[in-house]
C-alpha cells in the first residue's frame, strides 16, 4: 500500500476482477510450492494433481489440504518453500499439546500481512491518526 488513507484498486474491484486476481495468485502459490517444497511436490504428486491443473477457482478442491499435523510432522523447517536465508521471522507455538508448530515468514510475507491489517482497519472505519488497542493473543501470525 502506498497511501494507507486511500483504497487500493483491488478494494474497488468487481467480483469477476477479484476472482481473476485470486486465480492468478493461487496459480503462483501452487507453482511456487510445487517447485520449492519437496513436501508439497510429493503431496501433489501423490494426489495426482499438478499446479497446471488449476484452471478455475473450483479446481482448488482437487488439491490436498494442509493441516496442523503436517506442520508438526515436518518440524521444524520441513515445509519451508524458500531458502533459510530468506526467512526473516520465525513464529512457533508453545507446543503444549505436542510438538510446537513452526511457521517462517519472509520480509514480503510480513509486508503483505501489514497491508492486510491496514486494509482491514480501514474497512472497519479506522483512519490515519486513530489510536488502536490491539488485544489479540499471540499466535502463529501475530
Amino acid at each position: 500500500m502506498t497511501n494507507r488513507g486511500e483504497l487500493e484498486p483491488i478494494e474497488k474491484a468487481s467480483r469477476d476482477e477479484l476472482a481473476a486476481v485470486q486465480l492468478e495468485r493461487l496459480r503462483w502459490t501452487l507453482n511456487h510450492a510445487y517447485a520449492n517444497s519437496p513436501f508439497y511436490k510429493k503431496r501433489f504428486d501423490d494426489a495426482g494433481v499438478h499446479p497446471d491443473d488449476l484452471k478455475t477457482l473450483s479446481d482448488l478442491a482437487k488439491f490436498p489440504f494442509t493441516v496442523k499435523s503436517d506442520l508438526r510432522d515436518n518440524y521444524p523447517f520441513g515445509m519451508f518453500a524458500v531458502p533459510m536465508d530468506q526467512v526473516s521471522r520465525i513464529h512457533a507455538s508453545s507446543g503444549t499439546t505436542g510438538k510446537p508448530t513452526v511457521v517462517g515468514y519472509t520480509k514480503n510475507d510480513i509486508s503483505t500481512w501489514a497491508d492486510v491489517v491496514a486494509r482491514s482497519i480501514r474497512a472497519s472505519g479506522g483512519r490515519p491518526g486513530d489510536i488502536v488497542h490491539v488485544a489479540y493473543g499471540y499466535g502463529l501470525f501475530t
